[in-house]
């Protein structure tokens, strides 16, 4: 397993508020905010001013995931209980917040947001924008994913603890092509798992290889693994979602807000961690807020920061075959 890898950043602490009352002042940007002590987690009674606080602490470790990634925001003005909706489409921004453009698949462009830095993050959190959802590309190469992804949701009665063990048997399986793989909670209630590729490769390839993957562990274990989409399939079952692999599919980014009943996150984990909740039959120790995570990267770093940076090439079809064949248990 990696070393954990601490940010060189220094600790962020909250922003401070500019003279004018109404906006933070962000490194001498000045980000207007509004109805800091609206709640936004009835249960909890957590605020925007503690959303937009954490996402100000948060950001050293945060920021390098998101730089130049087109994110779709999904926003919830009235709290986690009240109605949301998705924005692709960048809304009315300052000057300084940069954007990129997108084709549409039907003609035209969208031009997507991009969170490279701390006042556009404020920016969008003021926004209710509680969670990041994000491409597995960056902008302007669209068509090069930098990872294979792998989202692991369980269908009731399945839970978490079937995710650690699907989870599992995909390290293992990748530990057999000779390749690292990350997991993190999906701050809901599954499990993702990342496999950095960060090599010349197109979502033509990687969208059927992770699919054959789920394939692969489906037809390995079909009372508890399922790879059809179909939601009267899952019932019981961990659906191994790799359609994330495709050039106009986003899921939630490492360290964002989850719009649950509590300020959950979707938290980087080790494999350590997984092998202990599995064995223990504790699913809670992979729930992580908001809180628990400004802890965990002050102990631990970034436990996600190999996912940008680790080349691995993307095995053939038939490579993975004989390693899936390898990999099985006796």
């Amino acid at each position: 397993m990696p070393k954990p890898v601490k940010t060189p950043q220094k600790k962020t602490k909250a922003a401070k508020p500019a003279p004018a009352g109404n906006a933070l002042d962000i490194g001498g940007v000045p980000v207007p905010v509004t109805n800091l002590q609206k709640v936004f987690y009835p249960k909890t009674g957590f605020t925007k001013g503690q959303v937009i606080d954490y996402y100000v602490r948060i950001s050293p470790y945060l920021l390098p995931h998101l730089k130049d990634r087109p994110i779709t925001l999904k926003r919830y003005p009235n709290g986690v209980e009240g109605f949301f909706f998705y924005e692709k489409q960048c809304p009315p921004h300052p000057d300084w917040l940069k954007t990129t453009q997108v084709p549409r698949s039907e003609g035209g462009e969208i031009s997507y947001c991009l969170m490279n830095n701390l006042p556009a993050l404020v920016w969008a959190a003021n926004l209710a924008d509680l969670e990041l959802h994000t491409f597995l590309h960056t902008a302007p190469k669209i068509d090069r994913p930098h990872f294979v992804a792998f989202d692991l949701d369980p269908g009731a009665p399945a839970d978490m603890i079937d995710c650690c063990r699907v989870g599992l048997r995909i390290k293992a399986l990748f530990e057999a092509l000779g390749m690292q793989s990350f997991p993190k909670t999906s701050g809901s209630k599954g499990l993702q798992i990342y496999v950095p590729l960060n090599t010349a490769v197109t979502y033509e390839k990687t969208k059927p290889f992770a699919r054959a993957v789920a394939e692969l562990l489906a037809g390995e274990s079909p009372d508890k693994v399922v790879s059809n989409m179909q939601k009267s399939l899952r019932k019981g079952k961990v659906l191994v979602d790799w359609s994330q692999n495709d050039d106009h599919k986003t899921t939630s980014n490492v360290y964002s807000l989850r719009a649950k009943d509590k300020p959950t996150v979707s938290t980087p984990v080790t494999w350590k961690e997984v092998e202990t909740a599995l064995k223990k039959k504790n699913a809670a120790s992979l729930v992580f807020e908001a809180g628990d995570v400004l802890k965990r990267v002050e102990k631990f770093g970034d436990l996600f920061a190999p996912v940008l940076k680790l080349k691995q090439k993307l095995p053939t079809l038939a490579a993975l075959k004989t390693a899936f064949a390898q990999s099985r248990r006796p």
